[in-house]
């Protein structure tokens, strides 16, 4: 990537570069992500030719750029091009096209072109389900897979993938299995989709299981692959195993950005604050560039450690990285002074933030914060822009109810919550599940369902007996009727 400059000074000292000239460049260019520069070159080309000077390896390459550049206007131009130069069959093209509008948010038009086409190949079966489930829509994805002539890994993955992307962990597991009980055998890019899934669900079993099968199925070079261990380290994180994630982090021989990112933020979402800073500290001494996304979890070890200080620190520090905070950065910090009662302070980074004051996660941090500290007024503020954000949203509504009633303004906190029912709104129930033996036990709040609900109010009570005999006392101020008591 640091010779790019030299290869254009090359190319404008050739007596007569021709198209293959072009092309090499181009194609480094796409390899190294400098799609920007990429189309300028291009542009300048068109510029010195007078007539259209390309080929279907310069489309593809073009194609290419402008999808990682959702430059929809130019892959609508390059598409026509195409058509006039007579490509409007060739299947490279094709396929990158579909492939380009689908990662551009237009999957009825990766349709329109894949359902014209005379003749397909798997890679054009392939981006027309990753074009529908990256749209999220899943029924489409299945329907174009279902009638796949010869389903191989590559498509089997995609579907797996897309079902894992959109929330759908169970059915991507589900997939899975189907695609083993067929008999197609499993690549990296499939473990790595399922273990996502298990991520996404919480389900460490099933994630150990996967781990045990990659060892079995894989070679010592495959096991130790870099891509598939940030998604093992990243599952065993999500599931609160940190111990055989910080083993596979200290086994691999090469260490990329997602490998450090995978680990900091793992440790700081499981409590693990001090070790997360420290891994930090490991990552700069060894002289690799943190990113935006690396700043992310050491905030969030910051904030859930309670360092202030710190916290501020790790922010101006981004400039001398070339990162520029964005709002999630801010978002962390916000919380971070609301966990420790510093809410006109957070109010003033609100203010700081680029565009702050339009940002549902910045507010939200805020009235969490409020929520905690029972800072009413800075809490109704709070919730009365969320209010504008995110009217749908029930939560919000909740959350300025109880601090209306921890205050004891109990016509406030009813009134509030009126509202939810008078604009058509309805409270999600809160749930919760775990993994036990294989089994998902799913938890949701007044649900008496449960197969072992009698057992499950059972310890229920005696934990709350072992409490009260410790000196718990129930929080019943936030209740809407005076009176009312806490169940457990």
């Amino acid at each position: 990537m640091g010779h790019f400059h030299k290869a254009r000074q090359l190319l404008d000292e050739m007596p007569e570069p021709n198209i293959v000239s072009y092309n090499s460049l181009f194609s480094g260019l796409n390899h190294h992500g400098l799609y920007s520069e990429l189309v300028t070159l291009f542009i300048r080309m068109q510029n010195q030719y007078s007539c259209v000077f390309m080929d279907e390896f310069t489309l593809v390459s073009l194609v290419g750029a402008c999808a990682c550049l959702s430059a929809t206007k130019l892959l609508c131009q390059l598409h026509g091009v195409a058509l006039l130069i007579g490509m409007r069959f060739n299947i490279v093209v094709c396929n990158a096209l579909i492939d380009a509008y689908g990662k551009c948010d237009e999957p009825d038009k990766s349709y329109q072109l894949f359902s014209r086409m005379p003749e397909r190949d798997v890679v054009s079966w392939t981006s027309m389900v990753v074009a529908y489930a990256r749209a999220s829509r899943l029924v489409d994805a299945c329907t174009v897979f279902n009638q796949i002539p010869v389903k191989n890994t590559v498509s089997w993955t995609a579907l797996i993938a897309g079902f894992a992307q959109n929330g759908q962990g169970g059915e991507a597991l589900d997939l899975f299995s189907q695609m083993l009980e067929e008999g197609v055998l499993p690549s990296s890019f499939t473990y790595v989709a399922v273990l996502s899934a298990c991520a996404d669900q919480a389900l460490i079993e099933t994630g150990k299981q996967l781990h045990g099968c990659i060892i079995r199925r894989s070679s010592v070079r495959e096991t130790f692959n870099v891509f598939l261990c940030n998604a093992l380290i990243n599952m065993y994180s999500k599931c609160g195993g940190m111990k055989p994630a910080s083993a596979l982090f200290e086994r691999l021989h090469w260490k990329d950005i997602i490998s450090w990112n995978s680990i900091i933020i793992g440790l700081a979402q499981n409590g693990h604050g001090e070790e997360s800073l420290a891994m930090f500290k490991r990552m700069i001494d060894a002289k690799i560039k943190p990113n935006h996304v690396t700043f992310l979890g050491v905030l969030s070890a910051c904030s859930h450690v309670g360092l202030i200080h710190e916290g501020l620190r790790i922010l101006y520090l981004m400039e001398d990285f070339g990162v520029t905070p964005r709002l999630d950065h801010y978002s962390v910090l916000i919380d971070l002074l609301g966990r420790i009662n510093r809410l006109e302070e957070a109010l003033d980074f609100i203010v700081k933030a680029p565009k702050g004051s339009d940002h549902v996660r910045i507010w939200g941090a805020l009235l969490g914060g409020c929520r905690v500290h029972g800072n009413l007024d800075i809490g109704r503020r709070a919730a009365e822009a969320l209010f504008k954000l995110e009217p749908n949203n029930t939560a919000r509504y909740v959350m300025l109810s109880n601090l209306y009633a921890a205050a004891g303004r109990w016509d406030d906190a009813s009134r509030v919550r009126r509202l939810i029912a008078d604009r058509g709104l309805r409270k999600e129930a809160g749930y919760s599940w775990i993994e036990i033996r294989h089994t998902r036990h799913v938890f949701v709040a007044k649900d008496t369902t449960h197969c072992q609900i009698e057992q499950i109010y059972e310890s229920i009570h005696k934990l709350v007996d072992l409490m009260s005999d410790a000196g718990y006392l129930p929080c019943t101020e936030n209740s809407i009727f005076p009176g009312d008591k806490e169940i457990c």
